[in-house]
């Protein structure tokens, strides 16, 4: 490995997919559940590819309900309206009262295409440039209404500052977007983007635009390299590396036992089609996680389980517990936005920074 040892505290997420399930309760039980753990932030998947739940409106939903945990919905780039989107993920920003999220994902499938009849079924690497400059053009409009652009006095009639809104005149490949945005600056400046970086052309996209990166392999050494290697083509295209966190992805099955449940599994996932699968129990995986982390392989875990209710329950009461009695976990919430769970800055408005340059 490349990377130098782990420091500071490990990141922990989790999903709540529920295939199947259309209320909003047992998610919001999940969600609860992730929070007694304090991990960072929970996912909710969505897409066009069948039907489900809006993952967006889940979460808005969840989102009173809860206190401290980040929500991260999926939220598809293809055939939405950036303006939409961004206005979408500043009011969950809003409700939840800084702790949002989002995850950019692309719909490939002609099917999906037929569903809204707009366009056909563009390539990949389209699709996730397209998705690439939704990212960029919902963070100008959420700093298109700057931090206390809203007035709101009633004796002189003035509801906002207009010389704290701007038109961001974007120009993308497949929309312009002139703005400003109809929502308010979010608490959190930008809530936080979640790109899979393992996806197909995704990989560029989450060095220029995520503050988390996703990377579903499993053998640290290749985790060690693709983190190395996302902060690098960070630094190329001028962000800070140290700002953005890679987090490795596993599916976790953690069956009925203190231990690994197969032979082989205890020491490391396997690869599957569907991505790299832990099968033990929760001592193993907190073994995995220390071991991981401590060798500077990944700044954390996004963990799916494959029985929801099972695995997140022994993740949280079994393996977080390990994980927080070698101190490298937190054992409670030391801010109350998503950013402050992962040591990340509030960004300044770039709006505002211009306005303030004499130059």
């Amino acid at each position: 490995m490349t990377s130098q040892p782990g420091r500071g505290l490990l990141h922990l997420a989790a999903a709540v997919d529920l295939p199947g399930t259309f209320d909003a309760e047992p998610h919001l039980q999940l969600a609860r559940l992730a929070e007694h753990g304090a991990l960072d932030f929970v996912t909710l998947h969505d897409g066009f590819d069948g039907p489900g739940p809006d993952s967006l409106s889940v979460l808005s939903r969840i989102a009173p309900r809860t206190s401290r945990i980040g929500l991260v919905p999926t939220v598809t780039t293809t055939h939405t309206e950036p303006f939409h989107v961004q206005a979408a993920v500043a009011t969950l920003d809003w409700v939840s009262r800084g702790r949002a999220g989002w995850r950019p994902d692309v719909s490939t499938g002609d099917h999906e295409a037929r569903l809204f009849g707009r366009r056909a079924a563009a390539a990949p690497a389209d699709l996730w440039h397209e998705a690439g400059e939704v990212v960029e053009v919902a963070r100008k409009l959420w700093d298109s209404r700057e931090d206390g652009a809203e007035i709101r006095d009633a004796a002189t009639g003035r509801f906002v500052d207009r010389d704290k809104l701007h038109h961001v005149d974007f120009e993308g490949r497949t929309f312009s977007v002139r703005g400003p945005s109809l929502v308010p600056r979010p608490p959190q400046g930008n809530p936080v983007v979640v790109i899979d970086a393992t996806q197909p052309y995704a990989y560029d996209v989450a060095a220029r635009h995520a503050d988390v990166a996703l990377v579903a392999v499993a053998e640290p050494d290749r985790l060690a390299a693709a983190r190395d290697g996302l902060r690098r083509r960070a630094a190329e295209h001028g962000r800070d590396p140290g700002a953005l966190r890679v987090l490795a992805a596993l599916r976790i099955d953690l069956g009925d036992g203190e231990y690994a449940a197969q032979p082989g599994h205890g020491g490391g996932p396997l690869p599957t089609s569907e991505g790299p699968l832990y099968r033990g129990g929760p001592v193993d995986l907190a073994e995995l996680i220390t071991d991981w982390h401590r060798a500077g392989a990944a700044d954390g875990f996004h963990l799916t389980p494959l029985d929801p209710r099972r695995d997140l329950e022994r993740l949280v009461n079994g393996t977080v517990p390990l994980l927080q009695h070698r101190a490298l976990f937190r054992t409670f919430y030391p801010g109350s936005t998503l950013r402050e769970h992962l040591g990340l800055a509030r960004p300044a408005g770039q709006y505002a920074a211009l306005a303030g340059d004499p130059s």
